[in-house]
């Protein structure tokens, strides 16, 4: 019996990867956060399967499950939201299988911020302006930020930030932000990406507040802040220059 953890990707059910979906197909039982993940995703699951949605329960109640299913010799697939390695809750999980000696795996998904950057039609890195990628949240009830990340300490590198779960915190996002990148950086609010009901929110940290304050959503919303989001006259990367002498192609000496 194996407890297999799947990154069930952003939203849309045919960005799983082929890998998630054949395991959804061959386990008796599925573990679902029903709040965020897609019900699409579950027709790829047995007709038979025993279907729980993990939103109501509390950890004891999911490890519960775990055991069960354990005694059972039935496999598991736990269905997570976006990529597991980060903001999935996946390590409390592990640490507690462990404890039981339960095998696990994992099946990575499609990262939250990437399937943003593919609705916004944007690379998030961009020669010489930006060449890094952040992914951070705020502070929220779940648990505090470590008191050395902070969104100060990230925006002194000018990277690109992919902020999660802080649409609630926009005014403070703008307010530690402006110092560092001016108020005409630009800003992507990305909600419910490759949802039916994906939104788009575009602006700058000078006007964004406003621009989301008459819709503002309520949650399942990614805040993408920096210069490579409105990059047009930017150096072109040496990859494909055809002087650029590599493994695969000659050039100029």
């Amino acid at each position: 019996m194996i407890v297999h953890f799947i990154g069930a990707g952003p939203g849309a059910a045919d960005l799983i990867t082929v890998r998630g979906r054949d395991l959804l197909a061959r386990c008796p039982v599925c573990l679902y956060a029903g709040s965020i993940v897609p019900p699409d995703l579950l027709a790829y699951c047995p007709p038979d399967a025993r279907l729980i949605d993990t939103a109501p329960m509390s950890l004891d109640e999911i490890e519960a499950e775990y055991v069960a299913a354990h005694r059972a010799g039935l496999d598991v697939a736990r269905l997570h939201s976006g990529d597991l390695s980060v903001y999935s809750a996946v390590a409390e999980q592990i640490r507690r299988l462990e404890r039981h000696g339960i095998a696990y795996s994992l099946t990575p998904g499609v990262p939250a911020f990437a399937a943003a950057a593919a609705a916004l039609g944007r690379e998030l890195t961009v020669p010489e302006i930006a060449q890094s990628v952040v992914l951070t949240r705020v502070s929220g009830r779940a648990s505090a930020m470590p008191a050395r990340e902070t969104l100060a300490a990230f925006a002194a590198t000018k990277a690109t930030l992919a902020i999660h779960l802080a649409i609630h915190a926009l005014d403070r996002i703008v307010a530690e932000l402006t110092p560092f990148y001016g108020a005409e950086c630009p800003v992507a609010v990305v909600v419910k990406a490759t949802w039916p009901d994906e939104r788009i929110i575009r602006g700058t940290l000078g006007d964004i507040v406003e621009t989301i304050a008459a819709d503002p959503p309520e949650r399942t919303a990614l805040v993408l802040v920096g210069e490579a989001l409105g990059a047009r006259d930017f150096r072109e990367s040496a990859l494909y220059d055809p002087d650029y002498r590599r493994r695969f192609r000659g050039g100029t000496p």
